[in-house]
């Protein structure tokens, strides 16, 4: 009707995305295994994120618009991980590209941090949120989501095989470092763990953005900045 001849091959339409549920069995039950099964062996950073988008490991794929896979170079010495995609990331379909996207690479600019030359990816790939209005407000993810994704996160880094690791936040810092992991405690320390020789946690960006006054928001900036500075020398 609209001359889009090509619209059935559009996956991320919320129509054919629907369409395709009803003409296949099951195809609106997640597999139980989480990621796992949907992970192809042996492929590329693109094969993968062209496998995600097809992704149905937990509940998050019903309502998300699409699979926000990472972005950046193979070759990265340094990988950041955030907790999730937020709206923006969830329409356009990358990774930091929102008001956080915007305090990152601001930050990433002061610390002396080239953001062509990293790989920047979330813990989990689909936006987890709950509809008020016309807004969707953020949810945080619960363990079980955090752990039907991480066969995708677990392929990105071991194809990488990054010198730095970065996890932006406290959930991607618990999904690294585990659940005692705490960013007001334990933020600004290199440790050693099994992606990466050199893994750090840091604050979110979307923390800044959080932050209940104009003081309060410089001084949460202040201590991302400092923990990028010391990444980028490191």
């Amino acid at each position: 009707m609209h001359d889009d001849h090509d619209l059935l091959q559009n996956a991320h339409d919320s129509g054919v995305r629907k369409l395709h549920a009803l003409l296949t069995p099951n195809a609106d039950e997640p597999e139980a295994d989480g990621a796992a099964q949907f992970v192809p062996a042996g492929a590329g950073l693109s094969e993968l994120k062209t496998a995600a988008a097809h992704c149905k490991g937990c509940d998050l794929y019903r309502h998300a618009t699409q699979t926000v896979f990472g972005r950046g170079s193979a070759q990265a010495r340094i990988v950041f991980i955030g907790e999730q995609p937020g709206d923006q990331e969830d329409r356009q379909g990358a990774p930091f590209v929102g008001p956080a996207g915007e305090v990152f690479d601001r930050a990433l600019a002061e610390a002396g941090l080239e953001r062509e030359k990293l790989y920047v990816t979330n813990a989990v790939k689909h936006f987890k949120f709950e509809q008020r209005g016309k807004r969707r407000i953020h949810q945080t993810p619960r363990a079980i989501e955090l752990n039907a994704c991480r066969p995708w996160l677990d392929a990105e880094l071991a194809l990488i095989k990054p010198e730095v690791l970065v996890c932006l936040g406290a959930t991607a810092a618990r999904a690294i470092f585990g659940d005692k992991f705490r960013i007001t405690r334990d933020r600004g320390h290199f440790a050693p763990t099994r992606w990466a020789p050199k893994t750090i946690a840091t604050y979110h960006p979307s923390a800044v953005l959080r932050g209940e006054d104009d003081a309060q928001k410089a001084e949460l900036y202040a201590m991302l900045l400092e923990d990028l500075k010391k990444i980028a020398r490191a």
